[in-house]
C-alpha cells in the first residue's frame, strides 16, 4: 500500500505490458499507413478519396472518445478495452481483405472505432494502476511508444508495402493485438464496484443507465461537423453548397444533443467537465495544443523537403527529433511540478512553446536543415512540461467514477484542436500562397514543382504563417492557464484504497461521499477504535462532550492505586492533560484510527 492509499498490483508490470501493445497499435495506425499509399491506389484505385484513409479513421476515433470514456466510468475499463482491441483487430483484418477504395475506407472508420476505445481507456488506467507521484512513470512510457512510432511507423509500413504486399500493415496488428488482448484479459482484474452491479433501490436491483440516445446524438453531430472541417477548402469550398450544408445540419444536430444530454440521467458529456475550472482549463489547453502541434506535424515535412530540398528520410528526421525530446520531458516534469505545481509546470512549457514557435520566423531563407531540427527538438522538450502536468492534474482531481470521462474530455478536446487547426492553417497556408503566387494554389500543388519560379520561397512565406498562427495558438493557451486554471490544482488528498483496478485489487469500492475527504466523514468501524476489555465503554451521554461540563478534580486526573490499569492506547502521551472520551475522537475531523 502506497502512502497515498493506493493498492499496487502483485503483476502490475504484466498489465502496463499490454497497455503499451494496446497503445503501439493505435500509435502505429496513423503513421504505418502513409509510406504505402502509392501501392495501395495502384491496387485499388480511388486517388480522388484516399485521403479518407486518414480522415474516416480521425474522424472514429475522435467521436467515439466521449462515449467510451462514460462507458468505462460505467461499466469498468476492462470490458471497454477488450471491446475496443477486439473492433480494432476485426477491422485490421477487415481492411487487408478490401477489395476497392471505399470497402477499405469502410473498414478504415471501423478500425477507428475501437482505436477510440483504446487511445481513452489505455489514459485512464495508467492512472488507476499508479498512485500520483509514479504516474509520470506510465505516461513517459506511454510517451515513448508514440515517438517509436512516429519514427518506426513509416519505415515499416515501406519495408512491408515495398518487399511483401501492403496487406501486411494490417495484419501485422493481428499478432500484437493478440498478445495485447490475451495478457489484458488475464492479468487486469478490476475491483467489483456498486457502479458495476448497479444499486438497490427499495429492495430491487437497478442495473446502471446509459445514454445511448446521448451517445448517438454526440456521435452524429461530431461525424457531421468534423466532416465538414476536414473537406471544406479541399473537396469543396467552405462557401459552397455541401460545405454550408453541412455546417447547417451540424449546428442542428448539436442543439439537439445540448437538449438530449440536460434530460439526461447520466449524461455521455456531462455539464460539470465544463463548469470546474480545473477540467474546464485543461480542455481549452490541451485543444490550443492540439492547434499548434499542427504545424510541426503537417507543414514541416513540405517545408524541408520544398524549401530545404530534403529527402523524405532527411525530412523525416528533421520532424522525428521532437518525439525523442518529448518524451524525455515528459518522466522529468514531475520533478517541476511537485515544487510548482501542475498549472505553473504547464505554464512555463507553453511559454517556451510560444517563444521557440516564434523563432521560425527569425530562420534565414533558405537556412540548413540544423536549424529546424534544433527548433523541433527544443519544442518538443518544452510540450514535455505541458501535456502530461495537465493530464495527469487534471486525473488527481477526480475519483475513480468520473476519471474515463475526464480523460476523454481532454483527449476529446486535443483531437479537436487538430482537426481545426488542420482546416484553419491550411486556409492560412493556401491564402499565402495565393497572394504571393498570383491565382487559385493550394500548398500540395505547388510542393509538387517547387522548382517553379517563386514557389520555393512562397511556401517558405506559407509555412512561416503557420508556424506563426501556431505560436498564437501557445499564447492562447497560456492565458487559458493564466486566467482560468486554479493555481493549485484540487487534488484528492486520499484515493480508496480499492481504487486501482488491478489483480490485487478485489474490495469492493467505497461510496462516492468517501472519495472526497471531508470535515463530516462517518465513523470508523468498530474494530479501529479498540475499546480496552478491562475498561467499559461511557454511555451514550457521556460521549458527547459538553460545554457546561465541569472539570474533574485534579486528584480525579490521577491514577488511583484501586483502579485497573488502562488499557495500552491510554497509557501513550497526549497532546491534551485529559484524553477525549471514544466519542469525541469519532467525531474530531483530522483523528485517524489506529491500524496496527
Amino acid at each position: 500500500m502506497t502512502a497515498e492509499g493506493t493498492a499496487v498490483p502483485r503483476k502490475r508490470g504484466a498489465v502496463v505490458a499490454a497497455l503499451m501493445l494496446a497503445m503501439a497499435l493505435a500509435a502505429l495506425d496513423s503513421t504505418i499507413i502513409a509510406t504505402a499509399v502509392p501501392q495501395i491506389v495502384g491496387d485499388l484505385g480511388g486517388f480522388s478519396v484516399f485521403s479518407w484513409l486518414f480522415s474516416g479513421y480521425l474522424l472514429a476515433v475522435t467521436v467515439t472518445l466521449p462515449v467510451y470514456g462514460k462507458l468505462s466510468d460505467t461499466f469498468g475499463r476492462k470490458p471497454v478495452l477488450i471491446a475496443g482491441m477486439a473492433l480494432f483487430l476485426a477491422g485490421s483484418l477487415l481492411c487487408a481483405a478490401a477489395w476497392d477504395m471505399a470497402a477499405l475506407i469502410a473498414f478504415r472508420i471501423v478500425q477507428g472505432l475501437g482505436g477510440g476505445a483504446i487511445q481513452g481507456t489505455v489514459q485512464t488506467l495508467a492512472a488507476d494502476l499508479y498512485p500520483l507521484k509514479e504516474r509520470p512513470k506510465i505516461q513517459a512510457k506511454l510517451s515513448t511508444v508514440w515517438a517509436v512510432s512516429a519514427v518506426a511507423g513509416p519505415a515499416l509500413g515501406g519495408l512491408l508495402a515495398a518487399y511483401a504486399d501492403w496487406r501486411w500493415i494490417f495484419l501485422v496488428n493481428l499478432p500484437v493485438g493478440a498478445l495485447a488482448l490475451w495478457l489484458v484479459a488475464r492479468h487486469l482484474h478490476e475491483p467489483v464496484r456498486k457502479v458495476r452491479e448497479g444499486v438497490r433501490e427499495q429492495g430491487r436491483r437497478v442495473r446502471p443507465r446509459v445514454d445511448w440516445a446521448g451517445a448517438l446524438a454526440v456521435f452524429a453531430c461530431g461525424g457531421v461537423l468534423l466532416t465538414a472541417i476536414v473537406q471544406g477548402g479541399v473537396a469543396w469550398p467552405w462557401l459552397s453548397a455541401p460545405s454550408l450544408a453541412l455546417f447547417g445540419t451540424g449546428a442542428l444536430l448539436a442543439a439537439a444533443t445540448v437538449v438530449i444530454e440536460r434530460r439526461a440521467a447520466e449524461p455521455i458529456i456531462p455539464g460539470w467537465v465544463w463548469k470546474r475550472r480545473t477540467i474546464a482549463a485543461v480542455n481549452l489547453a490541451l485543444g490550443a495544443l492540439g492547434l499548434l502541434m499542427v504545424a510541426p506535424t503537417v507543414f514541416l515535412p513540405t517545408y524541408a523537403q520544398s524549401v530545404l530540398q530534403l529527402g523524405p528520410v532527411a525530412a523525416g528526421f528533421v520532424l522525428s527529433v521532437m518525439t525523442l525530446s518529448w518524451p524525455v520531458s515528459a518522466a522529468l516534469s514531475q520533478h517541476v511540478y511537485t515544487r510548482i505545481g501542475f498549472r505553473n509546470t504547464a505554464v512555463v512549457g507553453m511559454g517556451a512553446a510560444a517563444l521557440i514557435l516564434l523563432s521560425f520566423q527569425l530562420m534565414p531563407y533558405p537556412g540548413e536543415a540544423w536549424q529546424p531540427a534544433l527548433i523541433m527538438l527544443l519544442l518538443g522538450a518544452a510540450l514535455g512540461l505541458v501535456q502530461l502536468p495537465l493530464i495527469v492534474g487534471v486525473q488527481s482531481t477526480v475519483g475513480w467514477a468520473e476519471r474515463g470521462t475526464t480523460t476523454a474530455s481532454v483527449l476529446f478536446c486535443r483531437q479537436i484542436g487538430q482537426t481545426v487547426g488542420a482546416a484553419l492553417f491550411g486556409a492560412v497556408a493556401n491564402g499565402v500562397l495565393t497572394s504571393r503566387l498570383g491565382g487559385a494554389t493550394d500548398l500540395d500543388s505547388a510542393a509538387r514543382d517547387p522548382g517553379a519560379p517563386g514557389v520555393r520561397a512562397a511556401i517558405d512565406g506559407a509555412v512561416d504563417a503557420v508556424y506563426l498562427g501556431s505560436a498564437c495558438a501557445a499564447g492562447l493557451a497560456l492565458l487559458v492557464l493564466l486566467l482560468v486554471a486554479p493555481r493549485r490544482f484540487p487534488v484528492l488528498n486520499q484515493e480508496p484504497a480499492d481504487e486501482p483496478a488491478g489483480p490485487s485489487a478485489t474490495r469492493p469500492a467505497p461510496p462516492a461521499e468517501a472519495q472526497r475527504p471531508s470535515a463530516t466523514r462517518p465513523a470508523p468501524p468498530a474494530e479501529a477504535q479498540r475499546p480496552s476489555a478491562t475498561r467499559p465503554a461511557p454511555p451514550a451521554e457521556a460521549q458527547r462532550p459538553s460545554a457546561t461540563r465541569p472539570a474533574p478534580p485534579a486528584e480525579a486526573q490521577r491514577p488511583s492505586a484501586t483502579r485497573p490499569a488502562p488499557s495500552p492506547e491510554a497509557q501513550r502521551p497526549s497532546k491534551t492533560p485529559l484524553t477525549p472520551p471514544p466519542g469525541a475522537q469519532q467525531n474530531h475531523p483530522h483523528h485517524t484510527p489506529r491500524t496496527d
